[in-house]
């Protein structure tokens, strides 16, 4: 699909899944309409994979997986392959981050600045591949113990809307590099730039069968994929109770995991820092993406002493944040990406008023003139949340955040702790110690200390409770895509016997 650079009408096409480095056809029932959700405009038409859609790509991967051209790719061959496909990824920059913005409604600013970070993720587990080392291990005895190590296979990844390519390449990166494969089923909802990207690495010289592509709904094709039989890893980014679902279904074939799932991200503001900066941070970490993030700012929890002022000023701020065409470049926010998605945030809207908060600003649909059928939400913030609000405690998903003011650093760390979420916490203060405390103290999996949104492919990414298991990026997310063999090597002539001399045996093993 080639999209102009700002887009007035696009031609609707009808897409197919990707399987052995081209597109095929799937699906035997009604087509899936892909939404522009700027316009509620129907850009594309997609099928809903069948079983035996499934079945076809998780053979083409096997036998990718095991053939010559892959499988048996050394080690250094493969990284110079990778390094490549991300030389591929930058020179179509141009085209992803349109084509992206097209499908998913983030401002042309925001889609540029993500996707140009990407073609580092391959280069970084392509340099990891080179410098891996197995182990050799010091044990008892005249022996001489190593391990080996194996790509663990095929990887089923379900990606969702709100990052198609980002959180796609955080798993694709490394599956590439370890020399596993892949089937991914990219959300419904905007699967363009996944499809778009597999052209490009095939074209880039990766080998059929190594990275294919079915499409179609989650409760069906997604779980279809989780439950495969033939998987070796399941990763999904998704919702808690997606996870719940697939993760159950992967479990039956004893498949690893990796999860990122739901979250409800603290920010505890203590009142030695700087309350402007605390503010644009909080308007950053709560609206980029328009909030469907799942390390979106949606809780502020605010000393007493500033709170107040805090929340007077991110009234003002949030007031000034531009919701328009995605594709205007003085655009600050877009639209969520469905009806439903807008109408569940206004819901929660809903939600706050009648638990007892104060509404500081939003809480509406946004009305952005030449898209009347966009789905638009103004960014909304609510004040004097309570911890057992809904607003509080369950993922809103939009531009949406609450405000609660909190007494001391155990206040602080109580509020931000009450939550059955543990992806992403954030702490401002300009206290070196008690950042460290506080770090160390509040669940989650990542912590950002004075900045929001801070991710690098080396820096392990994930959470805890129900925002999921394992992690993507960094040596963990490498190392969890292998086998461990370990190979014991006796090194003496001895004799042995143990039938002969069990009695004076000083071990058994």
């Amino acid at each position: 699909m080639n999209v102009p650079s700002k887009p007035a009408s696009i031609d609707v096409e009808t897409l197919g899944n990707f399987i052995d480095g081209r597109e095929v056809e799937a699906g035997d029932g009604a087509m899936l309409d892909v939404r522009n959700p700027a316009t509620g405009d129907v850009i594309a038409r997609i099928p809903n994979s069948t079983a035996e859609d499934i079945d076809r790509a998780m053979k083409s991967a096997r036998a990718a997986f095991e053939g010559k051209a892959w499988g048996g790719m050394d080690t250094r061959a493969r990284a110079r392959l990778v390094n490549k496909l991300a030389d591929a990824f930058e020179a179509n920059l141009d085209s992803l981050y349109r084509l992206e913005t097209l499908n998913n409604g983030r401002p042309v600013n925001e889609t540029r600045a993500q996707l140009s970070r990407l073609p580092d993720f391959f280069r970084y587990f392509a340099g990891l591949a080179l410098s891996r080392r197995d182990s050799v291990i010091p044990v008892e005895g005249a022996y001489l113990n190593y391990t080996l190590r194996t790509p663990i296979g095929i990887v089923a990844n379900c990606t969702p809307f709100n990052h198609p390519l980002m959180i796609l390449c955080k798993s694709l990166a490394v599956v590439l590099a370890t020399g596993c494969v892949t089937v991914v089923k990219p959300s419904e909802y905007t699967p363009l730039t996944t499809l778009k990207l597999a052209q490009i690495f095939t074209e880039a010289g990766l080998p059929p069968g190594v990275f294919n592509i079915v499409l179609g709904l989650g409760p069906t094709a997604g779980k279809m994929l989780a439950e495969h039989g033939d998987i070796n890893k399941l990763v999904l980014t998704g919702g808690t109770e997606a996870g719940r679902i697939a993760g159950s279904a992967a479990a039956k074939v004893f498949a690893h995991q990796t999860m990122e799932l739901g979250g409800k991200t603290p920010v505890m503001v203590f009142d030695d820092f700087d309350v402007d900066r605390a503010v644009n941070y909080a308007a950053f970490g709560a609206f980029i993406g328009a909030g469907q993030t799942c390390v979106c700012a949606s809780r502020h929890i605010v000393q007493a002493s500033i709170y107040d002022e805090f929340v007077e000023k991110l009234q003002a701020k949030t007031r000034t944040i531009r919701v328009g065409d995605p594709f205007d470049p003085s655009t600050q926010m877009g639209p969520v990406i469905s009806a439903k998605q807008r109408d569940r945030v206004l819901t929660y809207a809903g939600y706050g008023h009648a638990d007892g908060a104060r509404l500081v600003t939003g809480g509406v649909a946004a009305k952005v003139p030449g898209h009347d059928n966009g789905y638009f939400v103004e960014p909304t913030v609510f004040a004097d949340v309570k911890s057992d609000m809904r607003i509080f405690q369950e993922e809103v998903f939009g531009p949406f955040t609450s405000v609660t003011p909190f007494k001391d650093e155990a206040d602080a760390l109580r509020l931000a702790n009450d939550s059955p979420f543990g992806l992403a916490a954030a702490i401002r203060t300009r206290d070196v110690a008690r950042a460290h405390r506080v770090a160390a103290a509040v669940k989650a999996g990542i912590v950002w200390i004075n900045d929001h949104h801070r991710l690098d492919p080396a820096s392990p990414w994930g959470g805890v409770d129900d925002s999921g298991i394992g992690r993507e990026c960094g040596a963990e997310s490498f190392n969890d895509h292998f086998n461990t063999k370990s190979v014991m090597v006796a090194t003496h002539e001895q004799p042995f016997d143990w039938y002969r001399d069990t009695a004076n045996q000083k071990r058994l093993n």
